[in-house]
C-alpha cells in the first residue's frame, strides 16, 4: 500500500524545512498569492473581532501560536529585530531602490508588487499575465502588458544585478549587460550564454569554438568570467557588501537561569496573519447583486478555496511552531550537558532516530526542522545539525566519522584529472578498495554538501 500525503501535511512539511527569514519571505509571498490572507497589525486590542468561517461551514479559531507569550523572549533586552551578521532584507533592499527610479507611479505600483512575488533567489517564477490578472483581481487595477513589462525592465536594473530574472541563462545574461561591452570576455561569455546555453550546460566546448571561431585560451577566459557570475541574486544585496551576506538568524533562543532552561523561539519579522472576511463578503455580496445564478456559485466556490486554502496555511504554521518546539526541547534534554556547560565534549552521540522516538515524529520530520536551523545559546550559535552524529562503517566493522569520508572524497576530487574527471560510480570503486563501504547516493549526497560539481560539470579544457 502506498502512504499519500494530505496538501496540509506537505505544506506543513515544507514550512517546516524553512529558516526564519525564509519563512518571512514565504509568509509574505503567501499574502501575494490570497488575496483573503493580510497582515494583522491589531493583535494588541483585545476586543479585536477575528475571523469566523462558520458561514463556509467551519470555524477558525485565532492560532495558538499568536496568543503565545513566548514568541518573544521575556528575558531578552535587546531589540527584537537584532540578527547576527545582519543584513538589510532583500525585499526592502529592492523596495527602497525601486523609489528612486525615474518610472510613472503606476510602473513603479506593478514593479512594487512584482518585488513582493520574487522567490528566495530573486527569480521571477511567475508569468506577467498571472501577475496583471491578480492586481485586477485583488487591488481593482488594471494593467496593460506592457507596463508589467517596463516595470520588470525597472527590476532587472536594480541590484543585485541579476534580480527579477525569468530563469538562470537571463539572470547571467543580465549580469553581462551591466559590465563594459568592448570587454572581449564580456563579449564571449554574452555569445556563448545567448546563443549556446545549451552546449554550455553540457560542456561541449568543442561544439561552441568549432561554431564561433572563439579560440582555446579566449574560452578558458569566458568560462572563468562566466564561472564569476551569480546564479543566486536573492542570496545578497550586492556584492559590495559580500561580507554581509551570510545571514545566521536564530529560530531558538536559549537562556539558563537556576540551571533551568528557558527556550523562546523569536519571530522577528514574521507577519502575524488573519483573514480578511470583509473582503470575501464584499465579493459575494458582488456577484449575487451583478452576475446569474451561475456566477453566484461560481464566486462562492472561488472564495470558499481561498478561503479553505488561507485557513490550512494558518494551520501549518501553527502546526509548524508545536513541531519545532517539541524537537528542540527534546534535543534540549538529550544533550543537557552540553547545553548547561557549553562544553562540546559533553555531546552524546544522537541520531535523528533518538529524537523522533522522544518525540513521535517521524525521523524526516526532525531531518526537516535540524536543516538550516540555528540556536543561540549562552555559549554561542549552534547549527542544529551539529547535534547529531552521522558515519558508516568500514569494512573491519568500524565507524568512520561523516568528516573523514568527506575528506577522502574532497582529496580524491583534488586530484584527479581535470580534462576526464572521476564520475560518482569511479570514487566509489576507489573507496571501496580503500576500505569504505559507501553507496554511489551517499557520495552524491557529500559531494553536494561540499559544493563540488558533478564529473561533467568539473571537466576542464586542457
Amino acid at each position: 500500500m502506498q502512504t499519500r500525503l494530505s496538501p496540509g501535511q506537505i505544506l506543513t512539511a515544507k514550512l517546516i524545512e524553512l529558516p526564519n527569514l525564509e519563512l518571512e519571505q514565504r509568509v509574505r509571498q503567501e499574502i501575494v498569492d490570497n488575496f483573503l490572507l493580510e497582515e494583522d497589525e491589531s493583535k494588541k486590542e483585545e476586543d479585536q473581532k477575528e475571523v469566523s468561517l462558520s458561514k463556509y461551514q467551519e470555524d477558525d479559531p485565532i492560532p495558538s501560536y499568536r496568543l503565545r507569550s513566548d514568541n518573544y523572549s521575556k528575558y531578552d533586552d535587546r531589540p527584537q529585530r537584532e540578527t547576527f551578521s545582519v543584513q538589510e532584507s532583500f525585499t526592502q533592499n529592492l523596495l527602497d531602490q525601486i523609489e528612486y527610479v525615474d518610472i510613472p507611479d503606476e510602473t513603479k505600483k506593478v514593479a512594487k508588487y512584482i518585488i513582493y512575488s520574487l522567490d528566495d533567489d530573486g527569480y521571477l517564477r511567475r508569468d506577467l499575465t498571472s501577475i496583471v490578472d491578480d492586481l485586477a483581481f485583488r487591488e481593482n487595477v488594471i494593467v496593460k502588458d506592457e507596463v508589467a513589462e517596463d516595470a520588470l525592465k525597472a527590476i532587472q536594473k536594480l541590484e543585485p544585478k541579476g534580480v527579477g530574472a525569468r530563469d538562470i541563462r537571463e539572470c547571467l545574461l543580465l549580469q553581462l549587460e551591466a559590465m563594459p561591452q568592448n570587454d572581449k570576455d564580456v563579449k564571449n561569455a554574452t555569445t556563448i550564454l545567448g546563443h549556446y546555453f545549451a552546449e554550455f550546460g553540457k560542456k561541449d566546448y568543442a561544439k561552441i569554438m568549432q561554431r564561433t571561431g572563439i579560440s582555446k585560451e579566449d574560452m578558458k577566459s569566458a568560462i572563468a568570467k562566466i564561472r564569476k557570475l551569480n546564479p543566486s541574486p536573492g542570496g545578497q544585496v550586492n556584492d559590495a557588501f559580500a561580507d554581509r551576506t551570510q545571514q545566521i538568524v536564530p529560530d531558538f533562543n536559549l537562556r539558563i537561569e537556576d540551571g533551568k532552561f528557558i527556550m523562546t523561539m523569536p519571530r522577528f519579522s514574521i507577519p502575524e496573519l488573519k483573514i480578511n472576511k470583509r473582503y470575501a463578503d464584499s465579493l459575494i455580496q458582488q456577484a449575487q447583486q451583478q452576475g446569474s445564478t451561475q456566477e453566484q456559485k461560481e464566486t462562492a466556490s472561488f472564495i470558499k478555496k481561498k478561503m479553505d486554502s488561507a485557513k490550512l496555511f494558518i494551520d501549518s504554521l501553527q502546526t509548524r511552531y508545536n513541531t519545532l518546539n517539541k524537537t528542540m526541547n527534546a534535543i534540549l534534554d538529550f544533550q543537557k550537558e552540553f547545553f548547561l556547560t557549553g562544553d562540546e565534549a559533553e555531546l552524546k552521540p544522537m541520531v535523528l532516530r533518538d529524537i523522533a522516538e522522544v518525540t513521535q515524529l517521524d525521523i524526516s520530520t526532525i531531518s526537516r526542522v535540524a536543516n538550516s536551523k540555528f540556536i543561540e545559546t549562552p555559549f554561542g550559535i549552534y547549527s542544529l545539525k551539529s547535534f547529531f552524529s552521522e558515519g558508516i562503517e568500514n569494512q573491519s566493522g568500524e565507524n568512520i566519522s561523516t568528516k573523514e569520508l568527506k575528506k577522502v572524497l574532497k582529496d580524491l576530487v583534488d586530484g584527479e584529472d581535470k580534462s576526464s574527471p572521476l564520475t560518482d560510480d569511479e570514487i566509489v570503486d576507489i573507496m571501496k578498495k580503500r576500505g569504505y563501504n559507501v553507496a554511489r547516493r551517499t557520495i552524491a549526497k557529500y559531494r553536494d554538501q561540499l559544493n563540488i560539481p558533478k564529473s561533467t560539470l568539473r571537466r576542464e579544457i586542457q
